[in-house]
């Protein structure tokens, strides 16, 4: 039981540092407007960046916890959530077509399944 609860930490965690970090690529996508250095955005998206990468150090010593040491496993979690993060949080994910949507869902399922599946 006290596995499950750690295993759901961890989704839950990677899901918010996954959104942090959408909206820190979010807003550093907008950083420069005709040249111009737009400090708002930057102040926005070092923020989410921050965010991001302190709720991926703990995830990562919650993935150590239960056996899930192996970089490629923990980095590549970490990039589908924040991939489909950033395609939520910024609206396209609903104009992708059904296709191309469930292909995601897929990609997600398949990183949870290395996940369980490796566990090192």
């Amino acid at each position: 039981m006290e596995q499950s609860g750690s295993y759901m930490l961890i989704i839950v965690l990677t899901i918010l540092s996954g959104v942090a970090d959408a909206q820190g690529f979010l807003h550093a996508a907008r950083l420069w407007q005709n040249g111009i250095l737009i400090w708002g955005e930057l102040a926005l998206s070092a923020l989410g960046f921050a965010i991001g990468i302190l709720l991926y150090w703990i995830v990562l010593r919650n993935m150590n916890e239960v056996g899930i040491t192996s970089p490629e496993i923990q980095t590549v979690t970490w990039f589908g959530v924040t991939l489909i993060g950033v395609a939520l949080v910024s609206g396209s994910f609903l104009k992708w077509t059904l296709l191309d949507q469930a292909v995601a869902v897929a990609v997600l399922f398949g990183i949870g399944w290395l996940m369980f599946r490796t566990a090192s």
